[in-house]
């Protein structure tokens, strides 16, 4: 146990964090009550994954020290949802409800992509971290991840190492167009995932035909023989085999891992995450963005590597196609320790660098998408995947990548911070990044403002917000989230933002409140990651109470993958303290540091009233077996 021992007034930074966990805390409650029904149903319903969506981040918050009591609304609201879609479920309260999920899990007949899936997992990924004995929560992890990696899984293809739909569902692939979204109407559906209108050949909205169907022509769907034509074209080139937007499942099979500790489910990531590697490869070092059943590029497009769903021709491209990336890689990383798995998304962000182009204004731009002409649609690069590769790796190589960024970001202020909800991706990621460079002192002070300023203001529109539950379900409008935990998250465990659409927490520490046995920075405590490091990481705690001493846990990892190897630390004698203050005042010791060797993957903390602690902790990254399981 270290004891903190030095006397100072809190800084701003920890006064700041500690009034945005109670004010998330109070808006999370006025959120929860104006829009919830008594037992936790939503008076608003869209797609299942919205209203996930739509109450995100209780959960996290509660894992990060907030209030004891975001943890009993997290398992109402994620339950009450889950309740309503369940295809078993009543469905009573709403007039535009539809049996979306099947045993919990998302259903056929509203079929969801992983980019959507993962978006609405958020609520699910939190349950480890913030109640990681749940038992129920545990079987769940188990059943949803059995769905791909399960021995009698109807999703995967374990010879072929393919998810053998980009809709894999609790009943099973998404095959027919006319069994997914639209309540059966194929055409719908097609034309949905199809939408033409964002220009350059054969470029459609989420998927392209091409090269089968050169240009696809307004009102196919008129022509009742040509619909048909299309809707099974749709069905061979679409939905008969693999995407990278799947790679996103990495995360609920390692949510799964985290909870069991099983080797199925590790094997799984891996070997899913090595097939795509492979496939990168064989593809001259461009991901491809469409695979057969049997595993092969292009399997019905005539080889070609592009143009499937979400894929390289679709309008979100690159940005859609990098969210898998980055969880996978993370995911492959964190469970086998092997540094070599980010080669997986650094591969395409190098890739996406050579076929950069320089602006007339001298901007850095680099390809989102590509079609028959090549790589097209050329905008400045967002640093959030460069940021997630570089926090994984701390690998100069890496970060330099993030210099190129910036150096050709010209007239982009690095440093600029607005409030923001989590969906706003990379939103505070830029200035996250100036702070550890050294550029920007006052970053912590600055995020957690903006984060409380977004709190507030969505917390005085839910007050003002005077409907009766019965006015809520009718209008049906989708509710304010005032919960953000993205400042948070960065600035007490060093990490970026998690990956929004299906990531997992990925901080370099976290913290367990030994006063109440939680997770969490206990009540009253404040803590800043002040350096990051391949081997080291710097952490600064306060005690805000003046008169209550609190103790904690410090964890090597977000799930106890690294040890800690060193700790050197400041301490002040206080005798002179306890026999006169006034003296103590007139000549204040001065601040020693400490060093002591370790091996373990946490330090444990004692923060007497009004103290601080700056520890810089040696580390050993990826070298334990993670679990969600509190060290012990």
């Amino acid at each position: 146990m270290i004891t903190a021992s030095v006397r100072t007034a809190p800084p701003g930074w920890a006064l700041i964090q500690r009034d945005l966990f109670d004010t998330l805390a109070e808006a999370a409650r006025a959120a929860a009550d104006r829009y919830s029904l008594p037992d936790g149903t939503p008076t608003f319903t869209h797609d299942v994954d919205d209203v996930y969506e739509s109450r995100a981040g209780r959960g996290l918050l509660y894992a990060l020290g907030g209030a004891d009591d975001l943890l009993d609304l997290h398992h109402q609201d994620w339950t009450s949802a889950s309740r309503l879609y369940d295809q078993a479920g009543p469905g009573r309260e709403h007039a535009e409800y539809v049996g979306q999920l099947r045993d919990g899990y998302y259903n056929l007949g509203q079929a969801f992509e992983w980019f959507h899936q993962g978006e609405g997992n958020q609520s699910l990924y939190e349950f480890g971290v913030a109640d990681p004995h749940h038992e129920e929560q545990a079987r769940n992890s188990s059943r949803f991840a059995d769905l791909l990696a399960g021995p009698n899984s109807a999703n995967y293809d374990a010879a072929h190492r393919v998810i053998r739909s980009p809709f894999p569902s609790s009943a099973g692939p998404l095959l027919r167009a006319g069994d997914g979204w639209g309540h059966g109407d194929a055409t719908n559906f097609v034309r949905m995932i199809l939408a033409p209108g964002y220009g350059g050949g054969g470029v459609a909205y989420r998927a392209s035909l091409f090269p089968i169907v050169d240009r696809l022509e307004d009102g196919w769907w008129n022509d009742k023989a040509r619909a048909m034509e299309i809707v099974r074209l749709f069905d061979h080139l679409i939905l008969d085999g693999d995407t990278p937007t799947n790679l996103t499942a990495t995360g609920l099979v390692t949510h799964a891992f985290l909870y069991t500790g099983q080797e199925r489910y590790r094997r799984w990531v891996l070997d899913y995450t090595e097939a795509w590697m492979e496939r990168i490869a064989k593809n001259d070092g461009m991901l491809p963005d469409n695979v057969g059943p049997t595993g092969q590029i292009g399997e019905h497009r005539e080889g070609q590597w592009w143009g499937g769903l979400y894929g390289w021709n679709s309008r979100w491209a690159a940005d859609i196609n990098f969210g898998g990336l980055t969880v996978a890689a993370e995911c492959a990383t964190l469970i086998s320790g092997d540094l070599g798995y980010l080669d997986l998304l650094r591969s395409q962000l190098v890739m996406l660098l050579e076929n950069a182009r320089t602006a007339e204004d001298g901007r850095l731009e680099v390809p989102k998408r590509y079609g028959p002409e090549g790589w097209i649609d050329f905008a400045p690069p967002r640093l959030l995947e460069f940021a997630h590769l570089y926090h994984a790796s701390l690998d100069a190589d890496d970060l330099a990548m993030i210099e190129q960024l910036r150096s050709g970001a010209i007239g982009d202020d690095w440093g600029h911070i607005v409030p923001a909800a989590d969906r706003r991706i990379q939103a505070c990621e830029t200035a996250r990044y100036e702070y550890y460079a050294d550029r920007l002192p006052d970053w912590p002070e600055r995020i957690l403002r903006a984060e409380g300023l977004y709190a507030r203001a969505h917390l005085e529109r839910i007050l003002a917000d005077s409907r009766t539950h019965e006015q809520l379900l009718e209008a049906n409008e989708w509710p304010p989230n005032p919960v953000v935990t993205k400042g948070l998250t960065q600035v007490t465990t060093g990490s970026p933002q998690t990956v929004y659409n299906g990531g997992l927490l990925r901080s370099t520490v976290r913290y367990w409140d030994r006063d109440r046995q939680r997770p969490g920075l206990p009540q009253d405590v404040a803590a800043l990651v002040v350096d990051l490091a391949a081997d080291r990481v710097g952490v600064e705690l306060v005690n805000t109470h003046s008169g209550a001493t609190r103790q904690l846990a410090v964890q090597a990892g977000a799930f106890g993958e690294h040890r800690f190897t060193t700790v050197e630390h400041n301490h002040q004698d206080v005798t002179m303290l306890r026999e006169s203050s006034y003296r103590w005042l007139r000549e204040i010791p001065d601040i020693d540091q400490t060093t002591q060797q370790i091996d373990a993957p946490m330090v444990e903390v004692c923060l007497p009233p009004g103290t601080s602690i700056r520890m810089d902790l040696g580390l050993h990254r990826f070298c334990r077996t993670p679990s969600y399981a509190p060290p012990k």
